[in-house]
């Protein structure tokens, strides 16, 4: 009778452990990076923004922000490199309005921003994921979640065509925090992809 009584009740303290456990993995789902963006993903579009002169400069910002007001904002924001490497980092935040214009104004302080349209916007993160890893190159590991805030935009809406690299050839321009042994990894993913003459090299200004 006690063995049978001890059991049902390690039974039920096991239930209770899996309750819990499935609990919290719930928890952590919901608040997850994905998640969140998911959830963006719901609100209005309230501004959408990129650099000017990326196909100038090489490098850029894009961003998106959604809200149900303009008074708070979920956001992505895309670091993106059209010369060569694709996707190099990606945020998301979820802020009042004021905390956002400080972000936006730091971002366009260092290379003027223009409004696109969201379907541009996520066409051009496509094709150029697309083409950065036929050369080697994989997005941020963050991008696919993060890229989920654009919800249904579709890029079907949009019929740009974009030119990436310069003169038709990826460009490496190595960044101030890259190191030695990076610069020499992606410079030898270059050679190994495309030949000694299929991309180019040269030191950011």
């Amino acid at each position: 009778m006690a063995t049978n009584i001890a059991l049902k009740r390690a039974r039920k303290a096991q239930r209770r452990k899996q309750v819990v456990t499935q609990k919290r993995r719930a928890e952590v789902l919901e608040t997850s990076l994905p998640a969140r963006a998911l959830r963006g993903a719901h609100a209005p579009i309230q501004y959408c923004f990129l650099t000017e002169a990326v196909f100038d400069l090489g490098m850029g910002t894009l961003v998106l922000a959604r809200g149900a007001t303009p008074r708070h904002v979920a956001f992505s924001s895309f670091l993106i490199d059209v010369f060569c490497l694709g996707v190099k980092d990606v945020m998301f935040e979820s802020v009042e309005s004021e905390v956002f214009e400080m972000f936006m104004d730091a971002t366009d302080a260092g290379s003027p921003l223009i409004s696109v349209d969201p379907s541009y916007a996520r066409k051009l993160l496509c094709d150029l994921v697309a083409w950065s890893q036929s050369i080697g190159f994989a997005p941020h590991r963050d991008f696919a979640a993060v890229e989920r805030i654009f919800g249904d935009v579709s890029v079907d809406a949009c019929d740009a065509v974009f030119q990436f690299g310069r003169d038709g050839k990826p460009v490496y321009i190595p960044g101030p925090n890259d190191t030695a042994p990076l610069i020499r990894r992606r410079i030898e993913q270059l050679r190994k992809c495309l030949g000694d003459d299929g991309f180019g090299l040269e030191t950011a200004a």
